[in-house]
């Protein structure tokens, strides 16, 4: 069987360390292994206006951004096809079809969807678009065959729903033409749902809570300064939690050992550095400070391709439309042997004996 990854991102923002961790620099090392036959990375467009259908110009300008984000961690179009997901046509007909074969009960019961309700507070009721969601997502990946999708792990609901999708699908009109796909989520917890600098949820673009891979060396020392650490830990010599405690939360994600040997070389690990934190004797500013210093190599080489990549936004977008060309192709193919399995491709003339 063909190895196809697909995964892909909401344009309702710029991309944030959260979604390094927990998506791509998975999508980067795959990548790179160069162990798969198709890889397709979308940026969905269309999903985010579910909740976003009244603020256009928040959906599209933020298009180029994620391009560019994708582009500085080391996407690489040579090896990827990246789409925008309005582009590919063929996917809301997919989707269409495949809202047959989903209650309304069923969509309701989604804990990625109902958490998603909660955090977006819809008080004038939920659009259908929005509640239908996890059907063109479900759409999306079977469009290309994809057999691999990197999630987080708050997103495997939405995934499980595609594999109830596939095989409804496949039982109803006797065939085998869709596979289950199968998640790939971070072998490290601490990455797989990266809290915000305020400590109190997810981070999240719409929560103002993210630090941006964009953002300038001035504006991460600034928010890791004002993390949440541990309100008990007053003084200096008072012993902390590191439970809870964002700035260890992201040290476990982003330290390395040889990073104490470059900036805090009175320490010879993260477990040492914790324990003298619970025990009373160092401040949260030390802790921050090691902390900055650790984000900045991470994200200083990322800032500075992405402004080389800024400064031609024509070839970025022509390689969005060159990616969305591939994938619409590819997904005409596979919208032609659906509707075969369903018998309504009536232009065949074996359909109208």
């Amino acid at each position: 069987m063909s190895k196809i990854i697909l995964t892909g991102d909401r344009p309702t923002g710029k991309l944030h360390i959260g979604h390094l961790v927990g998506s791509l620099r998975e999508r980067v090392r795959m990548q790179n292994e160069d162990s798969y036959d198709e890889f397709y990375v979308m940026i969905a467009d269309s999903q985010a206006l579910t909740d976003n259908y009244d603020n256009i110009n928040k959906v599209r300008d933020n298009i180029l951004e994620v391009a560019l984000d994708y582009l500085a961690v080391g996407l690489d179009p040579k090896k990827v096809t990246m789409f925008i997901q309005s582009e590919v046509s063929e996917l809301t007909e997919f989707t269409y079809y495949y809202l047959n074969l989903v209650t309304l009960a069923r969509l309701e019961r989604n804990p990625t969807v109902k958490d998603e309700i909660k955090q977006k507070n819809f008080d004038k009721g939920i659009p259908m678009g929005f509640l239908c969601y996890p059907v063109s997502q479900s759409a999306d990946i079977t469009a290309f065959n994809a057999n691999i999708v990197p999630v987080g792990e708050d997103q495997l609901p939405m995934l499980e729903q595609t594999r109830e999708i596939v095989r409804s699908f496949n039982n109803t009109y006797k065939t085998d033409i869709l596979v289950e796909p199968q998640g790939v989520v971070p072998k490290d917890k601490s990455c797989s749902r990266l809290v915000g600098i305020d400590g109190k949820a997810k981070m999240s673009k719409s929560l103002g809570n993210t630090i941006y891979l964009s953002d300038e060396a001035d504006v991460v020392h600034q928010k890791v300064h004002e993390m949440y650490t541990d309100p008990t830990h007053i003084k200096v010599s008072d012993p902390g939690k590191v439970e809870g405690n964002v700035a260890f939360e992201y040290l476990n994600a982003f330290c390395k050992p040889e990073h104490f040997k470059k900036y805090l070389p009175e320490y010879t690990s993260l477990d040492e550095l914790k324990n003298h934190y619970r025990r009373g004797g160092l401040g949260d500013v030390k802790v921050k400070n090691f902390l900055y210093q650790v984000l900045e190599e991470v994200l200083s080489p990322i800032r500075e391709r992405r402004k080389e990549y800024a400064q031609n936004k024509d070839k970025v977008m022509q390689i969005l439309f060159d990616g969305s060309d591939k994938a619409r192709k590819v997904a005409s193919k596979n919208l032609e042997k659906l509707k075969d399995a369903m018998g309504i491709n009536y232009r065949k003339k074996s359909l109208l004996k």
